[in-house]
């Protein structure tokens, strides 16, 4: 354990990044499921509005810092041509 106060707090602070970033992944992987879930069922409408919803979330976790810029375009990338294969 840390002896230093500012040492002490880096490790708060990392911490509590760290549970952010956590949700923060997890909720982009419930968004990108749901799309694969409407992709595999061959319902072209609710993959559309399932991309839709999932593009801002990417975007958002993207803009925070938790994703790069390009792993965030590769996921939005992938996700369209899947949706965009099934019409």
């Amino acid at each position: 354990m840390a002896n230093i106060k500012s040492a002490k707090k880096r490790i708060l602070v990392a911490a509590r990044n760290a549970d952010r970033n956590k949700a923060i992944r997890s909720k982009v992987k419930t968004y990108v499921k749901k799309v694969d879930a409407a992709v595999l069922a061959g319902d072209a409408s609710v993959a559309q509005a399932a991309l839709k919803d999932a593009v801002v979330v990417i975007s958002k976790a993207a803009q925070k810092g938790v994703y790069h810029k390009n792993t965030a375009s590769r996921k939005i990338s992938r996700l369209t041509q899947a949706v965009n294969k099934m019409a």
